[in-house]
């Protein structure tokens, strides 16, 4: 959420910023510059009532001790117009408030300036590419069809469970994902990061917190009995560990990794591109969250980057990294970088993990703050990535890697999978 400060001193600065996303924020910002204004009128007005109401109250006692009864019936019919003036005054405050904070919910955070113009996916800048492509067998099989002639992957029987999106892993390819977290958590560990183990379901105050609540787009599966939510990702919960939280200057970067389950409804989804593996309604992945200082958050987004980059190649991945336009970002982040793979036998690029700066905008949202060298309360930032997401790195890997033979294991998995074929 942006802060109240920011938009009511940047104010047109925030409304071009806001544009480089496509959002129209003008109307919605001159409201929350006007609620503050109206805020700030009624703090100094009920700031003097109060103390007029003091003074009176101090002087009424004394004026009935000198017998000066009528003067002192005068004051006491004063202070109950003042009570019922700050009742009036506390209302309109508190109703202010209320309206900046529902206001603020609805306007994504601004894109930092290293952030490129345009609409959508086709205006992303590619900022790198590494690897390099296979040579497969003529006519190469994708990824569900190589599931089925190994045996590894159950789709009909996920159905049949659950529904479709929720597929059922068997055998070497129950092995594989094990294999894929159990690596994604000891490089994270090697690289600093400390796992946690949280919940799948989180509260309300946990979505609101990093930004999926208000979800608009009705992405989240809401438990509504319990109002409770099953999580789209680790963030939710790594991150709100940090709610309501000071935090020390010298305890930063905190730096935490955590594999879960994630559950998206993937509502509007269909075609081609969601068959497989490609989309899923429940799948795993290993995240990764920071929190930071303002100062040296970006060098934290920089050391993201080289961590996510260096296990696209140990598993011997084509890849590319794109720095996502403001039109295709998400409505939290400052700035995104997507990774994607390159699916061999679909010849189509697959994104398996976005890594993201908020800046402070999740950090005010949960409240999450340090104390610096002197003593000043100051909002954190907060930064999150995939490191990685499984299900299109198995659809990569095993579509890459099919060979007359069978499929080839990377070499940096078989520790991990005791195999080094699947046949």
């Amino acid at each position: 959420m942006l802060t109240i400060k920011y938009v009511t001193e940047h104010t047109e600065e925030a409304i071009a910023r806001l544009a480089k996303k496509h959002f129209d924020g003008r109307e919605l910002l001159n409201r929350v510059v006007e609620l503050n204004n109206l805020r700030k009128s009624s703090q100094v007005e009920l700031d003097t009532a109060s103390a007029e109401m003091n003074r009176l109250s101090k002087e009424i006692g004394l004026l009935f001790k000198e017998g000066k009864k009528a003067e002192a019936d005068a004051a006491k019919a004063k202070t109950g117009e003042l009570k019922e003036k700050i009742k009036v005054l506390n209302d309109q405050m508190t109703s202010a408030e209320q309206q900046i904070t529902e206001i603020l919910l609805q306007v994504p955070n601004v894109p930092c300036d290293a952030v490129p113009e345009g609409a959508g996916a086709q205006d992303n800048v590619v900022e790198k590419m590494g690897g390099s492509m296979t040579d497969l067998p003529e006519n190469p099989l994708p990824h569900w069809e190589l599931a089925k002639k190994y045996d590894l992957i159950d789709f009909d029987l996920g159905v049949k469970i659950t529904g479709a999106g929720f597929p059922v892993y068997k055998g070497k390819g129950a092995q594989l994902q094990r294999a894929l977290i159990n690596f994604f958590l000891d490089e994270a560990r090697a690289a600093g990061y400390q796992e946690v183990m949280p919940p799948t379901v989180v509260n309300a105050a946990s979505g609101y917190g990093t930004g999926q609540l208000p979800d608009k787009e009705g992405q989240m599966y809401h438990c509504e009995v319990d109002d409770l939510y099953l999580i789209p990702t680790a963030e939710v919960p790594v991150t709100n560990i940090y709610r309501d939280v000071i935090l020390e200057e010298k305890s930063l970067p905190i730096k935490n990794c955590a594999y879960t389950q994630c559950f998206r409804r993937e509502a509007g989804s269909y075609g081609k591109d969601v068959r497989g593996l490609n989309r899923l309604h429940e799948f795993s992945k290993v995240e990764i969250v920071r929190i930071d200082t303002p100062e040296h958050s970006y060098e934290s987004l920089k050391e993201m980057l080289a961590h996510v980059e260096s296990l696209v190649q140990k598993l011997e991945l084509p890849y590319r990294i794109l720095r996502l336009c403001g039109g295709d970002m998400s409505f939290t982040s400052a700035i995104c970088f997507d990774f994607e793979v390159y699916s061999e036998a679909q010849k189509r690029w697959l994104e398996v993990s976005s890594v993201s700066n908020f800046e402070s905008y999740q950090a005010n949202r949960l409240k999450c703050r340090y104390r610096n060298a002197d003593k000043k309360i100051q909002l954190c930032h907060t930064l999150n990535g995939s490191a990685l997401a499984l299900p299109r790195i198995v659809a990569a890997l095993l579509e890459n890697n099919q060979t007359e033979k069978g499929i080839r294991i990377p070499a940096a998995l078989v520790p991990y999978t005791k195999f080094e074929w699947i046949d």
